[in-house]
């Protein structure tokens, strides 16, 4: 009888880094083209659901897309149990399919956003949080780097920003909105119900990916509840599309045409549902 958890256990534990640590980062292009991480490569969906291979061999949670088309990742590498030691740099796929490097290997995590941020509005202006400081920071396409807010940030996870410039991030499970006058407002509090995150996702990784559109209506992928939720610029909560066991919903982002295109997580294995402007849901 004690032999039966223990080899579930070792069955469990290799892939709880994966549940753990599942990637956020999902993008469309203005041809309608999905860009999206397995944290292996970063797949693209064409139009007609083709599906292949954008960039190879990268490891990143997040991505962007800018005006032109241009993607943005991250490549994060650990070298192993001899060194015990991580690196990264940032890469860059134009939307004439050039891949370059805009960033060089850097040793450790990346936690300096001043020269680059995956969080961007329209017209290319970068946001971050200086976690040290409370403040909310913006890096203006020109470079100079201003402070939007500070405030008594709690515990920040991931934020978003409307095309306009109207940063949102989550303050643990509260959905907080940075006005570009530096006010700083709860929009909602406590977005997940559940006291217990789904599968090996922790507390901290109950909330993960959001986007927000023009008219400040964010997306918030609640993977402890195994849903997307939209807040309304009031405060208004409401249930988008849920996933059903064993997926759960990591990461979000709004089309060129209004739908909205949920990343979903179930172990190592990813997939990308699509949410019309009426509600209907279809996996691409």
């Amino acid at each position: 009888m004690m032999i039966k958890p223990i080899v579930i256990f070792i069955v469990l534990f290799p892939l709880a880094p994966a549940l753990a640590h599942p990637g956020i980062g999902i993008v469309v292009d203005s041809k309608g083209n999905v860009f999206y991480t397995d944290l292996k490569h970063v797949w693209r969906i064409a139009p007609d659901g083709r599906k292949t291979i954008a960039v190879r061999n990268v490891h990143t949670h997040e991505l962007a897309i800018d005006h032109e088309d241009n993607l943005y990742g991250e490549h994060l590498w650990y070298e192993g149990e001899r060194t015990d030691r991580w690196g990264h740099y940032i890469w860059r796929l134009g939307a004439d399919g050039t891949l370059t490097v805009i960033v060089p290997p850097r040793k450790g995590f990346r936690d300096d956003y001043g020269d680059f941020s995956f969080v961007r509005d329209r017209e290319g202006n970068q946001y971050w949080v200086d976690r040290e400081d409370h403040a909310v920071r913006k890096r203006s396409v020109d470079g100079t780097v201003s402070t939007v807010a500070v405030s008594q940030f709690r515990n920040v996870r991931w934020m978003t920003v409307t095309p306009g410039g109207t940063v949102f991030l989550m303050d643990l499970h509260d959905l907080v909105r940075v006005g570009k006058d530096g006010s700083v407002r709860s929009v909602a509090h406590k977005l997940p119900q559940n006291k217990k995150a789904f599968l090996f996702f922790t507390n901290e990784h109950a909330v993960m990916g959001l986007a927000a559109d023009d008219a400040e209506n964010v997306y918030v992928a609640v993977s402890a509840d195994q849903v997307v939720r939209k807040v309304t610029r009031e405060g208004k909560v409401m249930d988008v599309v849920r996933s059903k066991s064993p997926w759960a919903p990591t990461g979000v982002c709004i089309g060129p045409n209004g739908a909205v295109y949920v990343l979903e997580s179930a172990g190592s294995d990813v997939r990308v549902r699509k949410v019309e402007a009426n509600g209907e849901a279809r996996i691409l």
